[in-house]
């Protein structure tokens, strides 16, 4: 599979491969900056852990955009390159949000660092916010000629029937965020896995063993959708509730008085991915149930002949066949 070539493609590649590799130049001096002038106390185990999970996080999180970019344009998904312009605004506030905790955790371990070492990386932090804004724009700018590039390729595949477009467009946004579900709910239990302090062994296990278990549902609730698998789908929305009432707790759990020392180090960051994967969340049970009402409804024949065209470049007529599929690719009328 490859990109479609265009003008706008390149240039959308073009913003997200320069842009990475700019913020992945900063963090990566900041955070080699730190390693090299720590030197780890033993009483401030979590604290010292603190920014290089921060930075680690950031520089993963811009890795995992450059995959999305890859992944929408050659999929020709217009709404995950929309998605993708508002994570990168998240990156953008999460980049503000960090300032403030390094900046913290810093203070706290001043006795184990050089004085010098936050005036040397406060620019660079404030620098890449400002980045961030910068490219957003551009990245909005060509998401929306883009949107109009690849609309022609979902009417030639869907025509004009507007269900069905909506039936397409409902899938499209529920792949989306099933990829964006992962890196949020990854982020998040990474830095309460490293960070935070006062976990039992059980808590610990269980917390590293969802890590594993979330890629296999997230890769069965693609599948499930795919094949038009109702019982498979009705599992994995039980499954998202549970997930849920998971992040509801953690999120209430640090802000309680007699557990707020142990997330201290790292409260506002697990606050920012925890908030955002609960909305996500939400928008993912909404479309999850979207999808599963419209099952048997035609679409399952369009999925797979847009999937079959994307990887193989050709334009392929209403009215054929979809391999291993006795439905017929040509609209019916509902």
């Amino acid at each position: 599979m490859y990109i479609p070539n265009s003008k706008w493609t390149w240039l959308f590649v073009a913003i997200a491969v320069i842009q990475a590799a700019v913020i992945l130049g900063l963090e990566a001096y900041v955070f080699a900056d730190f390693q090299i002038h720590l030197e780890t106390p033993a009483d401030s185990k979590s604290t010292s852990k603190t920014i290089p999970t921060f930075l680690s996080l950031y520089i993963f999180g811009f890795v995992y955009e450059l995959v999305l970019v890859y992944d929408a344009l050659r999929l020709k998904n217009t709404i995950q390159i929309i998605g993708l312009c508002i994570c990168n605004v998240g990156l953008l506030i999460y980049g503000a949000v960090q300032i403030e905790q390094i900046q913290d955790a810093v203070a706290s371990l001043h006795h184990y660092l050089d004085d010098d070492l936050w005036q040397k990386a406060k620019p660079i932090l404030i620098a890449i916010p400002c980045i961030l804004a910068f490219t957003s724009i551009l990245m909005v700018f060509v998401a929306w000629k883009l949107y109009d590039e690849f609309a022609w390729t979902i009417y030639k595949h869907i025509s004009a029937d507007l269900r069905m477009k909506r039936r397409y467009l409902t899938y499209q946004i529920y792949i989306a965020l099933l990829k964006f579900d992962f890196f949020f709910f990854l982020g998040f239990t990474v830095q309460f896995v490293v960070i935070v302090t006062g976990k039992t062994d059980t808590e610990f296990a269980l917390t590293l063993a969802a890590i594993p278990v979330t890629i296999i549902i997230l890769f069965f609730a693609a599948y499930f959708t795919r094949r038009e698998s109702t019982p498979g789908m009705l599992v994995i929305i039980l499954l998202y509730f549970g997930a849920l009432a998971y992040f509801l707790f953690k999120l209430v759990r640090m802000y309680q008085p007699a557990k707020e020392a142990e997330y201290a180090p790292a409260r506002r960051s697990l606050t920012f991915f925890a908030v955002i994967t609960l909305f996500l969340i939400v928008g993912t049970i909404i479309n999850a149930i979207l999808c599963t009402n419209n099952f048997h409804k035609g679409l399952k024949p369009h999925i797979w002949k847009i999937r079959r065209s994307n990887d193989e470049e050709k334009s392929t007529e209403l009215g054929s066949r979809v391999p291993g599929e006795g439905i017929p690719a040509r609209m019916m009328i509902d």
